[in-house]
C-alpha cells in the first residue's frame, strides 16, 4: 500500500512524499513527487532525479532549488530515496556502503542481497508504483542525479534504450570498475566476477555499444573526489569514441557538494525540458 505522508504546496505546484512497503527492497521506502501547476490541467513530462551517498529524497528537494524551476517549465520531479532502510536492513559503518549507498545495483552477495536491489527497484517498482497512483505524467521522461546517483542515470538511462529522451549528471562515477572506490563497492554487493560489473558502469556499457542518447554532464574542478575516483575523462575518451551526443562540462572552482548542484540545476532543467517536447 503507498501512503501519501505530506503533501505541500510549492511554486503552485505541490510536493507529494509518500512511503510504501517495497516487495523488491522488503523494507519500507520513500519517495516524492513534485507536480508542477501545469498538471491540474494536463499531463506533464517526468524528470527523474537519483540522488548520491548518504543521501535520502530529502536532500535534493530541500536544498537544489529544483521545485522553482520545474514549475516555470511544467516538468514533475520524480525523487527516489537512495537505498533500502530500516533495523532488518544491513549496514556497514563506512559512509559508501550500506544504508544510503545502493549505488543502483541489484546486489548479488550475502547479506545484502535481499534488500539491495536498488536498479530493480528504480526500473521496475516505482515506475509501476506511479502508474497505480494515476498521477498525471507524461511518458516522456528524463533522467539526472548527482555523484552516486549521477553513475545511477547513466546505468539506468543506458541499460534501457528509448525509454529515457536525455540523460544529465553532477561529478558522477563515470568508470567505477577501474575506480577504487567502485571496485571496493562492487566486490562487496556484486562479488569478484568483474564481467558482471560491467552492467552498472557507463564506460563500459558505451564501449559496449549502448545506443546513443543525448548526455549532459558537468564535473567540478575542486571536487575532492575528481579526477581520481569519478574518473570522468574516461567518460569523455569512450563516448568520443563511439562518437556519442555528449556535452561533458568542467566548471572551474565548483566542489561536490549541493551548492555546485544548485548553481546548475536549473540550465540541467532547461536542458532536458528541450529533449522533453
Amino acid at each position: 500500500m503507498v501512503r501519501l505522508v505530506e503533501r505541500i504546496k510549492e511554486f503552485d505546484g505541490v510536493l507529494h512524499l509518500y512511503q510504501h512497503d517495497s516487495e523488491v527492497c522488503g523494507c519500507t521506502m520513500s519517495f516524492t513527487v513534485y507536480l508542477p501547476p501545469q498538471a491540474a490541467q494536463n499531463e506533464v513530462p517526468v524528470l527523474w532525479w537519483l540522488s548520491g551517498l548518504t543521501c535520502t529524497d530529502e536532500n535534493f528537494r530541500v536544498k537544489a532549488g529544483a521545485q522553482r524551476y520545474a514549475a516555470e517549465l511544467g516538468m514533475a520531479l520524480v525523487i527516489p530515496d537512495t537505498s533500502p532502510r530500516g533495523m532488518q536492513v544491513p549496514d556497514d559503518a563506512a559512509y559508501y556502503l550500506g544504508q544510503g549507498a545502493g549505488f543502483y545495483v541489484n546486489a548479488t552477495q550475502s547479506p545484502w542481497s535481499h534488500h539491495f536491489r536498488m536498479y530493480d527497484y528504480i526500473t521496475q517498482e516505482l515506475p509501476a508504483i506511479l502508474a497505480g497512483l494515476q498521477l498525471p505524467l507524461s511518458d516522456r521522461q528524463s533522467i539526472a542525479g548527482h555523484s552516486m546517483g549521477g553513475h545511477g542515470a547513466l546505468i539506468v538511462a543506458l541499460n534501457n534504450p528509448g525509454r529515457f529522451r536525455s540523460v544529465s549528471a553532477f561529478a558522477p562515477i563515470c568508470h567505477p570498475t577501474r575506480s577504487t572506490w567502485g571496485k571496493q563497492i562492487f566486490q562487496v554487493y556484486l562479488g569478484e566476477d568483474q564481467a558482471a560489473w560491467q552492467r552498472y558502469d557507463a564506460c563500459c556499457l558505451i564501449q559496449q555499444g549502448a545506443a546513443a542518447l543525448p548526455v549532459l554532464v558537468d564535473q567540478g574542478t575542486a571536487d575532492e573526489f575528481y579526477p581520481q575516483e569519478l574518473l570522468t575523462e574516461e567518460l569523455v575518451a569512450v563516448c568520443r569514441a563511439r562518437d556519442l551526443p555528449a556535452d561533458i562540462r568542467l566548471q572551474p572552482g565548483y566542489d561536490h557538494s549541493f551548492h555546485f548542484v544548485a548553481t546548475f540545476i536549473g540550465e540541467h532543467l532547461r536542458w532536458h525540458h528541450q529533449r522533453l517536447r
